[in-house]
């Protein structure tokens, strides 16, 4: 699977109200590793950024005024990310305002040049309910190293992210996997073991864990006023 990580930088936050991208970071992979092939583009505007964005970027609108427009760099950026599948962190910020690049030049949205998008603040928050999901803090949390992110910048935050990611998912391989070329962490080749071949024993829940599991079942029922699927799905099954 070839996956790209993008990042933008703009010059505030209000994609609909004028404001512009400045810079564009992507960091590629295949099969879960970098390629090296990576696009970081800066983009002049023809804007000033907002004071508080500038805090943020710290990219002036003087570095930017000799840069390319968006119409001048938007063919290649289409071509690199045809077919690929994005992880955004937040991603209806960046696609909102690659959308409004999109569509000041007449073009369809990103989403149609692409095969999928993946939120990886979606992701955070299902995997860490009620904790702080920003990438510095799933950085911290995941031992990514983030100590020379001083500014944000889209290329470096596409690389935090790409390691972010990967963190995130590892562990989510396929029982059997299909990379005819697995190695190991030496580089050797890894024989392939289809775990379908073993017989996995089935413990049965004794009396006493059916019971205690039906009474969360009914507590959870009981808080939800009979709302709950399995309930529904009761009702709806016609008695034989």
């Amino acid at each position: 699977m070839r996956q790209i990580f993008l990042d933008t930088e703009t010059t505030g936050l209000a994609a609909d109200n004028g404001d512009r991208i400045i810079e564009i970071g992507c960091v590629e992979m295949l099969r879960r590793k970098p390629t090296g092939n990576n696009r970081h583009i800066y983009v002049n505007p023809g804007r000033d950024s907002h004071e508080e964005a500038l805090k943020v970027h710290g990219i002036t609108s003087e570095f930017l005024k000799d840069k390319p427009r968006f119409e001048e760099i938007v063919d290649d950026l289409l071509a690199y990310l045809s077919g690929a599948h994005l992880v955004i962190h937040n991603a209806p910020f960046d696609l909102g305002f690659l959308n409004m690049e999109l569509a000041l030049l007449g073009r369809p949205k990103l989403e149609s040049v692409v095969a999928s998008v993946t939120d990886s603040l979606v992701m955070a928050k299902e995997l860490y309910p009620g904790k702080r999901n920003s990438l510095d803090a799933l950085c911290d949390r995941l031992e990514v190293d983030n100590s020379g992110r001083a500014l944000h910048g889209a290329l470096l935050d596409a690389e935090l992210l790409a390691d972010v990611y990967i963190n995130l998912t590892r562990g989510q391989n396929n029982l059997l996997m299909d990379d005819a070329n697995a190695q190991d962490a030496s580089g050797h080749s890894v024989p392939l073991i289809d775990l379908r071949a073993f017989t996995l024993p089935v413990i049965a829940a004794s009396a006493e864990e059916v019971a205690a599991h039906e009474d969360v079942l009914r507590q959870i029922d009981e808080s939800s006023k009979g709302k709950t699927v399995w309930r529904q799905l009761d009702a709806a099954v016609p008695a034989v």
